[in-house]
């Protein structure tokens, strides 16, 4: 079985479909992990690929880790807690650290429940859209675990500090509708609408210049980590890059023609 579903179609949209649904999608075990870095590393290296979408077959989009090997001695468990310990660093967290060091954009498709490492996957994404089915839970306190996978650094700056405590020591549900009204998600739509809405964002996201989306990603996701003088020298620097495509150029001259543009990608 093929653990992630990957088409790239004529627009430059790449849709990547979790594919485990017997396990709903469980990212921990390292099949699934390396499915998804070979997936993502495939369209990051593919000129055609401009945006990608993630979502989940069946009815979650990810249950996040795989209960049925929590046990010690089960999946990244062991007796020996330095083992474990290495388990993490060379396993699942190395979707973080992807995620982080990516390009291209990445809208999720949220289709299901996403829970523990399932939520955490949604928040390493750049745009979140929910289907009215959704459900995010940071869960792991309920299984007397701390998140491992990066989710205390990122759901704190997605929600805020009060909401990402409450969802982290409490592990409870959060629904969808919910969900929008703490940043969590940007919409929520009705379950069949959800990937023409997702496809629908991410056009609106290739009808841009793509070194320009790249760049803005790329700087983005600094802005988070530097201060105001870093990231303005960054900004500077990348704002040099941008000047000297010739998107740039046909951007501007479309406007002073009042016309469409025509981008070429360089």
């Amino acid at each position: 079985m093929t653990l992630v579903l990957s088409e790239t179609d004529e627009q430059g949209i790449v849709t990547m479909t979790l594919n485990d649904p017997d396990t709903r999608n469980a990212i921990s075990d390292l099949p699934m992990i390396e499915a998804l870095e070979e997936a993502v590393h495939a369209a990051e290296a593919d000129p055609r690929s401009r945006v990608i979408i993630l979502t989940g077959a069946g009815k979650a989009f990810s249950s996040g880790g795989n209960i049925k090997k929590m046990g010690a001695g089960g999946g990244l468990n062991d007796p020996l807690p330095a083992k474990t310990r290495a388990n993490y660093r060379s396993g699942i967290q190395r979707l973080p650290q992807m995620f982080e060091a990516m390009e291209l954009p990445v809208v999720c498709a949220v289709n299901g429940a996403a829970i523990g490492a399932g939520c955490d996957l949604t928040l390493m994404c750049d745009v979140r859209i929910a289907g009215e089915h959704a459900k995010f839970a940071e869960s792991f306190v309920k299984l007397g675990i701390v998140p491992g996978d990066g989710g205390a650094w990122l759901l704190p700056r997605v929600v805020g500090w009060s909401r990402a405590c409450e969802m982290a020591l409490t592990g409870d549900l959060v629904d969808a509708e919910e969900a929008k009204a703490i940043g969590l998600v940007s919409r929520v739509v009705p379950q069949d609408q959800l990937m023409d809405t997702a496809r629908e964002v991410a056009l609106r996201i290739t009808a841009n210049p793509t070194h320009a989306v790249r760049l803005t990603k790329r700087l983005l996701r600094k802005a988070g980590q530097q201060s105001l003088s870093e990231i303005l020298e960054t900004s500077a620097a990348y704002q040099a890059l941008a000047h000297a495509t010739a998107d740039h150029e046909e951007a501007v001259t479309a406007m002073l023609e009042k016309r469409s543009p025509a981008f070429k990608g360089v």
